[in-house]
């Protein structure tokens, strides 16, 4: 039995990069190994429930699966933050959301619908989805065989009580955390994030809306949607999630700093509605009367990690959970899955054009590493800051900003493998990244004097007008001339946002220094031909936020 493309693993990364790969090339002979039954029950207990941007993207637009989307999953009312910590009154410490929904569709995702659709569609499309296969082992090809069939991989499954055995050109680890080829070639890779996390579904609607009874609270708001964002609850050191599914039921997780939050404080449902109890008793109360309502419990220890390797001039590769995993936080999950995907599927095509594959794979490896790089950055040592309702609010706007303006724009105008471009952009690309690594730390001393003032008050980011048009941009479609442009100027607006967030925080705290952040904005200014000279962005971030 032969296949162009064996895939280890059915879920969510498995199957779109299948359907990726026969949009591309439709006459690929493409064969799926999932180990669960299929179909799966329709609330299956998955990380990775909510998705943004370009995760969103990748399956609405570049998968073609928006009337999936649409009418079987949740529309997502954006990102919520409440500083709640140990306080029960949520309507009366401060929110940071939004008041009314951004232009560009993200989706909470009931990943036991979502897959079942996703196994159909494939099978629809020409797929071969064999359930019920457990993969025992595989052999990878010798890069330098002198023939055909030594230069295929082979992989040795178990299915319905017999063993059997498949060959096939190219190998995809979608394996999950079981992370089959990486265990294989000892690819691991310690991440410096050290978390932990817990999560579990109830078995009906977490109404967060229905929290207060305050008309002011509510009407800040359109039509009492808040239950639809993915709701953070945060305090130092940690975030709980509320993120509700089309299935009926709420997903709550706990994501903590190990070091501030000890996993075994929350490692049993029980346990975890004590330690609610003292940081969140508005939702502690809510658990605790739905206790017959609870459907699973799971926990991770340590559940941030690297990989040395994805992608092979020998033609294997990683994608999802089977190669690295960030954090939830921002919910990244989907979109490096998005990522990984499309550099697969460009390396395949390629490859079936007949061209030499090894120096694309590492470059797309380059990119796809910087990428992860700069996102890991957004956490690492930053969990502090989470019980901080001026900087968080403020970190946020940021991290939305770099991606929103950056990586975004590279995935949607589908300029993320053109490697010509991405080395003509490589100046502007480092200068932001160099930037974003620049600000974290500066955030973080901020924290540490700033006067974690927890107004009653909300941060509307509907409010931001040029927040708002950058999420409303990534809908242009752009030629290559106003591509280049779109990345000066949202380098131009992160460099001024980062010395508006300076100035002001500056303003009230004189001993923070910035000087990182000068420095890289004063050589940047003085770079002639690569980018706008720093425009100064007035007003960029309510008051209270930064000032109370």
């Amino acid at each position: 039995m032969n296949a162009d493309v064996v895939i280890m693993g059915g879920g969510l990364a498995g199957l779109t990069l299948a359907l990726q790969l026969k949009e591309r090339c439709a006459g690929l002979r493409i064969t799926v190994l999932e180990r669960a039954r299929h179909p799966v029950p329709r609330a299956t207990h998955k990380v990775g429930e909510s998705s943004v941007e370009i995760g969103a993207h990748y399956f609405d637009s570049v998968l073609g699966l928006d009337e999936h989307l649409e009418a079987h999953q949740l529309r997502k009312f954006g990102f919520r933050f409440f500083f709640s910590d140990r306080r029960a009154d949520v309507d009366h410490v401060l929110e940071a959301g939004l008041s009314s929904h951004f232009p560009v569709a993200t989706y909470q995702l009931d990943r036991g619908i979502f897959e079942n659709f996703l196994a159909e569609r494939a099978r629809a499309r020409g797929v071969e989805f064999l359930d019920r296969a457990v993969v025992r082992g595989f052999t990878l090809a010798r890069a330098d065989a002198a023939d055909a069939a030594a230069g295929d991989h082979e992989v040795r499954y178990e299915r319905d009580g017999t063993d059997r055995s498949l060959r096939g050109r190219w190998l995809i680890d979608a394996s999950g955390r079981a992370a089959l080829i990486k265990r294989e070639l000892g690819l691991t890779e310690r991440s410096a994030h050290d978390a932990n996390g817990v999560w579990f579904r109830i078995g009906g609607r977490i109404a967060i809306d229905e929290w207060s009874s305050d008309r002011a609270w509510l009407a800040r708001c359109v039509r009492g949607e808040r239950w639809l964002s993915t709701n953070h609850l945060v305090g130092e050191g940690y975030w709980v999630w509320l993120i509700p599914l089309s299935s009926g039921v709420h997903s709550v997780g706990i994501v903590a700093d190990a070091r501030v939050h000890p996993l075994k404080e929350m490692n049993t449902f029980a346990r975890a509605l004590r330690w609610l109890g003292v940081h969140q008793p508005r939702l502690a109360r809510e658990l605790d009367a739905r206790r017959a309502e609870l459907m699973d419990f799971r926990f991770l220890r340590g559940f941030s990690y690297g990989c040395k390797q994805v992608f092979s001039g020998a033609r294997w590769a990683l994608t999802g959970e089977a190669g690295v995993f960030l954090d939830p936080f921002y919910s990244p999950g989907s979109d490096f899955i998005a990522i990984a995907n499309t550099y697969i599927t460009e390396l395949v095509a390629k490859d079936r054009a007949g061209e030499p594959i090894a120096p694309y794979a590492r470059l797309y490896e380059q990119f796809f590493f910087s990428f992860y790089r700069s996102t890991l950055s957004l956490y690492v040592d930053q969990y502090p800051i989470f019980g901080d309702p001026e900087v968080l609010p403020v970190k946020a706007i940021w991290d939305y900003t770099y991606y929103w303006g950056i990586l975004c724009q590279l995935f949607f105008q589908r300029r993320i493998a053109d490697v010509p471009m991405m080395a003509r952009l490589r100046p502007q690309l480092l200068a932001c990244q160099a930037l974003n690594e620049a600000m974290q730390p500066f955030l973080r001393e901020w924290s540490r004097v700033s006067g974690k003032r927890n107004l009653d008050a909300m941060f509307d980011q509907s409010a931001l007008a040029w927040f708002v048009e950058l999420n409303r941009s990534l809908k242009d479609r752009l030629d290559e001339r106003a591509f280049l442009a779109r990345i000066h100027e949202n380098c131009a607006l992160m460099h001024g946002l980062a010395a508006d967030i300076v100035a002001r925080a500056q303003r009230e705290h004189s001993s923070l220094s910035g000087e990182a952040i000068r420095a890289l904005l004063e050589k940047l200014a003085q770079s002639p031909g690569e980018l706008p000279r720093v425009c100064a962005v007035p007003q960029t971030l309510p008051r209270f936020a930064l000032a109370g």
